[in-house]
């Protein structure tokens, strides 16, 4: 039996119909999928603004109206009553034109069970009413394992689910090995492990210095009653949390209770990085990736994501710093302040530590952005249909075996260098990568510098008058050959290759703004499709360039910014240099002696002193 799509319903009819108050609306394709969940102040005026004219659309919205064929709507007493069940659709249903969760089913929590009566800690996909205590959500089963067994090795409760008599004839081996202290033998009493679970609660919430300060004072006790095998315990595991805790990144000089949130971006695809910060330490840190970002502002993308990650998180905290601005910040404030009990705020940090750790957290979601592109490059059977992709793409005569991409970097014309990476067979190749510094140029002339480093390369493969012996590092041929550049760079290249005689190996230029590739004898840029895996390797290899060639630039410049005066003066060497500046103990104060004074400097002669005043 084949079933038959509900019948499509007038929407302008709809539309007429829906009242001016606040609530949230569903938009469905003809199949009844939804595709799209929204809220409003004015559900009438806000559904209503996506069917005006299409020259006042943006290009998302132009294509999201296409796919309406139904609307459902629910009325709501409040804005922050939207909120939440807007966040709450976009979760259950994951809506193709919605920024989204990836893969957000439903985060892990650890479990601290304090309704039983003899409490464990364990992972859940579930927040439920039942008195328990839950830490989360976390990114990943993984992330919420590590958690776990952190917990396991500093605090002796117990991890199996037994019904607790104290009648069991003997304890198992997580005793042995101090990691449980057997209320199932009453080695225990119900006190005694109540102070361990209060111990993992405080653990949890980033107040270890209480739990410390409360350890110190049981080891001082022990002690003083002649119980020294407990107080060596006890010592040894305050030794343990100290370790644990002295890792954790100092956040601020100031106590704080905040979660600190860092974005990056690339194609439809985004990552958000959040540092969490109890008190004065860092203890934790997670990233979640994000779909259906494209062509959506910032705002709207962090917007979003504080909507789904906090209408599921177990603790709302006091203060929540993001890198930009988000529209609806007075109406998420209000029902995180609700959520919480208490005021919480949202904020943009403009300067100090805060402002440095919303930097750390946009570095590391950038970081791990870029892992998950190449995790995704890595996948063999996703590398090959990349590699087929981009060969039908550039009409190339197979999958390209060797890919090399080229990027130059410098500052104002300075320090100027190239890199050159190497992908097989759609993964990165890093003992091939190659660097290269600039010798013939003067300035910043990207042309004239992408010309000279494919110069070189190719030379060092055949051998050449300035290279007369052949390189073995460099002779393999690439099958495509990309540059970091549109079309200017790439007919620079092209001349180059031409001058060498390499015309028939396909080159294309990848410009950063729209992702376009540039290829010789097509006028029009090449538009890869945004979710193909054509174009998610293009990216990789293109950013792996860029980062090996500012990695290598900054390197130069450094070395550069180090060199003194003195490097210059002829027969002045190592030692020499350190005898003048330990007796002078600065080029200042060099540059204020007179000659004669150099010169009874230790192993200096007079025309030496003369050639060092004259330097500096």
């Amino acid at each position: 039996m084949v079933l038959s799509p509900p019948p499509q319903r007038d929407l302008k009819e709809i539309v007429k119909a829906l009242p001016a108050k606040p609530g949230v609306y569903v938009f469905k394709d003809v199949e009844g999928k939804v595709i799209y969940v929204g809220k409003a102040a004015s559900l009438a005026s806000r559904v209503r603004s996506y069917f005006g004219s299409s020259l006042s659309l943006e290009g998302k919205t132009r294509r999201l109206r296409g796919h309406v064929a139904d609307i459902d709507y629910t009325v709501t007493s409040s804005a922050a009553e939207a909120l939440m069940l807007e966040a709450a659709l976009v979760k259950r249903h994951q809506p193709l034109f919605n920024v989204r969760l990836k893969d957000d089913k439903h985060y892990p929590y650890l479990k601290v069970d304090t309704a039983e009566e003899w409490p464990r800690v364990y992972i859940t996909r579930r927040v439920e009413k039942d008195g328990g205590r839950y830490f989360g959500p976390y990114a990943s089963a993984g992330s919420v394992r590590m958690a776990l067994d952190l917990v396991k090795k500093l605090f002796p409760f117990r991890s199996c689910n037994k019904n607790i008599t104290g009648k069991d004839p003997r304890p198992c081996l997580d005793y042995f090995i101090k990691r449980c202290i057997a209320p199932c033998t009453a080695y225990c009493t119900k006190e005694e492990y109540d102070e361990v679970i209060a111990q993992v609660l405080l653990f949890l919430e980033g107040r270890s210095e209480e739990v410390v300060r409360d350890l110190r004072q049981k080891m001082r006790a022990a002690s003083s009653s002649m119980m020294y095998e407990q107080a060596a315990r006890i010592r040894d595991q305050i030794k343990a949390i100290e370790r644990v805790t002295e890792k954790q990144t100092m956040a601020t000089t100031r106590r704080g209770d905040r979660d600190v949130f860092g974005l990056a971006r690339s194609g439809s695809d985004a990552c958000v990085f959040v540092w969490f910060q109890r008190g004065t330490k860092i203890i934790g840190s997670d990233h979640f990736m994000l779909e259906g970002a494209l062509d959506e502002p910032d705002a709207e993308v962090l917007g979003s994501f504080l909507k789904q990650f906090y209408g599921s998180a177990a603790y709302i905290p006091k203060a929540v710093f993001i890198p930009s601005a988000i529209a609806e910040r007075n109406l998420i404030e209000e029902w995180l302040s609700e959520r919480r009990g208490s005021r919480a705020s949202v904020a943009v940090p403009e300067r100090g530590q805060l402002r440095q750790l919303v930097a750390s957290a946009n570095e590391n979601a950038r970081e791990a952005l870029e892992a998950e592109k190449l995790k995704r490059v890595s996948d063999s059977g996703k590398a090959q249909l990349a590699l087929e992709q981009l060969a039908a793409e550039l009409d190339l005569a197979g999958p390209p075996h060797r890919i090399e991409c080229y990027d130059i970097s410098n500052i104002q014309g300075t320090s100027s260098v190239g890199s050159m990476v190497v992908f097989i067979d759609g993964r990165p190749k890093p003992a091939e990568y190659r660097r290269f510094r600039i010798k013939t140029v003067d300035g910043a002339n990207d042309f004239a510098s992408m010309a000279e480093v494919l110069g070189r390369r190719f030379r060092r493969r055949t051998g050449s008058k300035d290279q007369p012996e052949r390189d073995e590092s460099f002779a393999a041929e690439p099958d495509l050959l990309i540059i970091d550049g549109g079309r200017g760079q790439l007919n620079a290249v092209l001349d180059v290759m031409r001058d060498m005689g390499l015309q028939h190996i396909p080159v294309a230029g990848l410009a950063k703004r729209n992702e376009e590739l540039y290829v010789q004898d097509v006028s029009d840029p090449i538009i890869l499709p945004r979710s193909s895996e054509a174009l998610y390797l293009v990216q990789r290899i293109r950013d792996e360039a860029h980062r090996f060639a500012i990695t290598y630039h900054r390197n130069v410049r450094s070395k550069a910014s180090r060199r003194s005066l003195l490097d210059d003066v002829p027969g002045l060497g190592p030692k020499r240099k350190k005898a003048l500046l330990s007796k002078f103990g600065s080029l200042q104060r060099v540059r204020e002696a007179s000659t004669e004074e150099v010169a009874a400097t230790v192993g200096f002669t007079a025309k030496l002193a003369e050639r060092v005043k004259q330097a500096v």
